[in-house]
């Protein structure tokens, strides 16, 4: 696993403004029926990574306004809660999920949703180049942290190990320091429990 300095990695010189997938109307990606873009780049190197392939910043194909136009057809629905950031690293594909996130709050304003993943805590990023603060300050919830083998419980509610967090990033920003998302289950509900819950 790799711990980056301050400003060390910069999405302009890492990304490739690549994706390595897209999945409309899902249950598992945060609260509610989502719709999910997995960013291709990662150089934290998690031992057990699930989705190991798309830490190469050149996996898959280039994100385009075709893709883009499409996901807000799919968050027309109104049965969609909102739209997913994960990776790969969100953060460090910064132009492509501020172009997507600024039409979404352009389109939708705040009845949609977003939430992202990342390997970075949430204070780290706040010591973070602007388009990173920029990204953060403009999704509502935050999952953090590195995925940490050792900690890993499969119970957790949309993680994968125990010290990553879910992360209100509005009243984190207010409060000066992090928050926690209201609806947090730490260890009780299994990922069956919660789809099921959320089905009903």
């Amino acid at each position: 696993m790799r711990n980056p300095k301050p400003q060390e990695w910069l999405s302009e010189e890492l990304s490739q403004n690549y994706y390595g997938d897209y999945k409309p109307f899902n249950f598992v990606d945060g609260e509610g029926v989502r719709c999910s873009l997995y960013l291709s780049g990662c150089l934290f190197a998690c031992e057990g990574c699930y989705n190991k392939a798309v830490q190469r910043f050149n996996y898959g194909q280039p994100y385009t306004k075709t893709l883009e136009d499409q996901i807000m057809v799919d968050l027309r629905h109104e049965y969609v809660q909102g739209m997913t950031l994960l990776g790969g690293e969100p953060f460090l594909n910064t132009a492509v999920c501020l172009s997507l996130v600024d039409r979404i709050r352009h389109e939708f304003g705040g009845t949609r949703d977003i939430w992202s993943w990342t390997g970075y805590t949430y204070e780290e990023l706040l010591l973070e180049s602007e388009d990173k603060l920029s990204l953060l300050n403009k999704i509502d919830v935050l999952v953090d942290g590195r995925f940490e083998l050792g900690k890993r419980n499969l119970n957790l509610q949309f993680r994968g190990s125990s010290n990553q967090r879910i992360i209100d990033v509005k009243k984190s920003l207010a409060a000066g320091e992090a928050v926690m998302w209201d609806k947090c289950v730490d260890g009780t509900e299994s990922f069956e429990q919660i789809k099921k819950a959320q089905l009903i």
